[in-house]
């Protein structure tokens, strides 16, 4: 019985743990995206787990993570690096992540089964719910998911993999650009339309929603990162 009770003690620790670096990971992504730690600052293990009163296991897995999604490096003696990655380099991303999502949907408008359309359904109820709520975390999520549910309607295996991985290393500026006004309820309505198209099997009007949808992230997060310079521009007035 022991050994039973202390199993599952251990996968509660794990479970909490996972949370923890989930939200480190969070935090870190949103002040490298906003400029919090410019390009080049060495993210030291010892001292973020003393500012946010963690272990140092929970802030490794945290920049794992961040690598994995290409905003910091880790380089050997050095530890972690917050990576180089201006607008213009983003917005390219943004470009790619487009035609890759079209060229999804567009198969997806053709292939999808009943099933697959139950989980993109599903999933935009989900967004809708947390678009009522004014819930811009639980929306980023439930539209993840939504994208995710578009890819496996492809059915193209390595297609979805690639499109899954490059949607993941954007995840840190689509969170962003979701904060800004308005955007929540415009995501909603594109969604509606990129299902409408994928009913209808209208695959070329499904490309084209949902490659404006993408492409107009890019642009928002570029507008924002545009004004966070603005404002931390000195005043020359004075």
């Amino acid at each position: 019985m022991g050994g039973l009770c202390d199993f599952i003690k251990a996968m509660r620790a794990d479970k909490n743990q996972s949370k923890i670096s989930e939200k480190l990971k969070e935090t870190l992504e949103e002040r490298i995206v906003t400029g919090g730690y410019p390009p080049g600052t060495r993210l030291d293990e010892t001292e973020l787990a003393n500012e946010f009163s963690v272990s140092r296991t929970p802030v490794r897995e945290a920049l794992i993570q961040l690598s994995s999604a290409g905003l910091v490096e880790i380089r050997p003696r050095r530890g972690a690096i917050v990576a180089e990655a201006s607008p213009k380099r983003i917005y390219e991303m943004f470009e790619v992540m487009a035609a890759l999502e079209a060229m999804s949907v567009r198969l997806a408008a053709r292939r999808h089964t009943e099933a697959d359309m139950r989980l993109i359904q599903a999933a935009q109820a989900a967004c809708e719910k947390a678009f009522q709520a004014s819930d811009v975390d639980a929306y980023y999520y439930e539209n993840e998911r939504f994208h995710m549910a578009i890819y496996a309607a492809s059915h193209n295996g390595f297609l979805c993999e690639e499109t899954s991985a490059m949607h993941r290393r954007l995840g840190a500026y689509r969170r962003l650009q979701l904060r800004s006004r308005g955007r929540l309820g415009s995501s909603r309505d594109e969604h509606l339309g990129i299902i409408e198209a994928i009913l209808a099997g209208d695959g070329d009007l499904a490309a084209q929603r949902v490659h404006a949808h993408v492409i107009i992230q890019g642009e928002i997060f570029s507008d924002l990162i545009a004004s966070l310079a603005r404002l931390e521009m000195p005043d020359r007035r004075s």
